[in-house]
């Protein structure tokens, strides 16, 4: 299934993809997509549903796939092309920072860059949404606990990031860095999350090119490895690392973001996401 949440902010609807690529609106069965839908309880009883029978809704500004994120985590260097381009070496446990949950927005929704930035980047990522509550759990067991998938562009202000002391998540967690959808894909839909393309364009020109089989640590040993550190809960979100191509890592002269580039990207069979860059302007943000 791929799940969506449609319509203005704050009066975003739940629907549903059908197989034709119709939204289906499925505001007459339940008010919202929360983490108890993920759940597998909820995601069972979406199955169950007669699709065609619910109505066919236009689509409008697509928001979050799901409401009521607890965590919004994020690894870093998976890759290990990209962790070579950033000058860092190959991590011998998963890097994790957290991002903000205000950074969190639609796939097209106006990214704006925040006040003084210079070093605002691109990340093409595979985000992986829990649907079961994870503590402790074997490798074995960890993709039992998901109940889908989504595109990430995990952008990143590699200044705050990287050259004002500390952890990453100065650079991490400003507003709009979160875009996320279009739609969440259901794990079983989805197969083996280690065979998945990801691609990244800017202004047309393609950046990255990678594969989620070349992940350092794959989707199991992550969600594995975080369960042991923090309980995972359903709506509960991990973003899951880059490949190489970001601006920072084009040779001489890195290439960041500005005001008017167009970022276009998606994961093979997640849909595409496209964002148009801002400068700082505050009510591009507030609801």
């Amino acid at each position: 299934m791929k799940l969506l949440r449609h319509g203005p902010k704050g009066q975003e609807k739940p629907g549903i993809l059908d197989d034709q690529g119709r939204v289906r609106d499925l505001s007459p069965l339940i008010a919202d997509i929360t983490p108890a839908t993920l759940a597998p309880a909820g995601l069972a009883a979406l199955r169950a549903i007669d699709m065609q029978a619910l109505p066919i809704a236009p689509l409008g500004r697509l928001a979050l796939p799901w409401s009521g994120m607890g965590k919004f985590v994020g690894i870093g260097l998976n890759y290990a092309d990209h962790a070579a381009e950033a000058g860092m070496p190959i991590p011998r446990e998963p890097v994790v920072f957290m991002k903000a949950i205000d950074c969190a927005i639609g796939c097209n929704d106006p990214v704006v860059l925040p006040q003084g930035s210079v070093k605002s980047d691109w990340e093409v990522e595979l985000g992986v949404v829990i649907g079961k509550r994870a503590r402790y759990v074997s490798e074995a067991d960890a993709l039992n606990h998901v109940a889908g998938y989504c595109v990430v562009n995990d952008i990143s202000e590699r200044a705050y990031q990287l050259e004002r002391g500390g952890q990453w998540d100065k650079g991490k967690g400003c507003d709009t860095f979160g875009p996320i959808g279009p739609w969440l894909v259901t794990a079983d839909e989805v197969g083996d999350p280690q065979a998945l393309e990801l691609w990244l364009e800017v202004n047309g020109v393609r950046r990255q090119s990678g594969h989620t089989r070349t992940m350092i640590f794959g989707i199991a040993t992550l969600v594995s490895y975080l369960s042991r550190f923090m309980t995972l809960r359903p709506g509960d979100l991990i973003t899951t690392g880059t490949p190489p191509g970001v601006g920072m890592g084009i040779k001489p002269n890195p290439v960041f973001l500005e005001p008017g580039d167009v970022m276009r990207l998606g994961v093979s069979g997640l849909g595409e996401q496209r964002q148009t860059v801002h400068a700082w302007d505050p009510a591009l943000i507030d609801d």
